[in-house]
């Protein structure tokens, strides 16, 4: 059964909201390989410190609120947990460097970058439209030479490529993700109240407690099998509003070496997000 939240309105929905919000400052670390600059994150849903590499905004921890007891001034435990884990941290860093470098080098998107779609590599092409064409139109034209994202632009049209891109990759991915939630939902004996598809950035998906899904539309950039593990995934949180061992399980039955493609999400996603850039 899926639960639901009691509704608010007014001031204390306001309350609530302000009360739940993450608070985020910049701060540096002094640890033996040199100073490290992270984003400190105060959440009040955070019981433990937690340290996260965003291939973006870099090292971010986050820790439970100050109001919490032993976490007014956490950074003497923040320097001695990252000195701890120095060497992976720098690592990971170095990694997201490195792959920045290479995605700092690709041609620009109307100078026939190549992109992903559903894990398959495309050239992109942009041409005028054809006479009578009334909007601009995007094809996926497969051929010997390479497989093409066709972008037909009409003159009257002003918005960059990527924004023409992303609005069809927006309409493929929900026809994706609409068909996996219609393969796996009847099994699990769920039916979601919502399915949003948004431009997120440090989730894949989501679902909440009144049993509404989110998914990123990037997800239609990589292979068909990692967009369905995650349309999986989401739907067995109306089962199971957790991940506990209870849910893992019930997951592996939908999607047996569902850990293989999480772990390619993780490792391919700072591309799948940069592929429009």
């Amino acid at each position: 059964m899926i639960r639901r939240s009691p509704p608010h309105t007014g001031t204390a929905a306001a309350a609530t909201a302000s009360a739940a919000a993450a608070v985020e400052t910049g701060a540096v670390a002094r640890l033996p390989g040199g100073p490290l600059a992270y984003t400190l994150r105060r959440s009040p849903r955070a019981t433990r410190l937690r340290v996260t590499i965003h291939p973006e905004r870099g090292v971010v921890v986050t820790v439970p609120a100050a109001a919490r007891r032993g976490w007014s001034r956490p950074e003497s435990v923040i320097e001695a947990f990252l000195a701890e884990r120095e060497p992976w941290v720098r690592r990971h860093l170095g990694r997201q460097a490195a792959a920045r470098a290479v995605l700092d080098q690709r041609p620009a998107l109307d100078d026939g970058r190549v992109i992903p779609y559903r894990g398959v590599p495309h050239h992109v092409r942009v041409t005028g439209a054809p006479p009578r064409t009334r909007s601009s139109r995007v094809s996926r034209i497969g051929g010997d030479e390479g497989d093409e994202l066709l972008v037909e632009r009409v003159p009257r049209d002003r918005r960059p490529t990527e924004a023409i891109l992303e609005a069809w990759f927006r309409e493929r991915a929900r026809e994706a993700l609409l068909a996996a939630i219609d393969r796996h939902a009847p099994a699990l004996g769920v039916t979601p109240a919502s399915v949003t598809i948004r431009d997120t950035t440090s989730r894949w998906g989501s679902c909440s407690r009144r049993g509404a899904l989110s998914f990123g539309w990037r997800l239609v950039l990589a292979p068909p099998d990692a967009l369905e593990a995650v349309a999986a995934h989401e739907l067995c949180h109306l089962r199971v509003f957790g991940h506990g061992p209870t849910f893992w399980a019930l997951l592996e039955t939908r999607v047996p070496g569902y850990a293989a493609w999480r772990r390619w999400l993780r490792r391919h996603g700072p591309e799948l997000h940069a592929a429009l850039d």
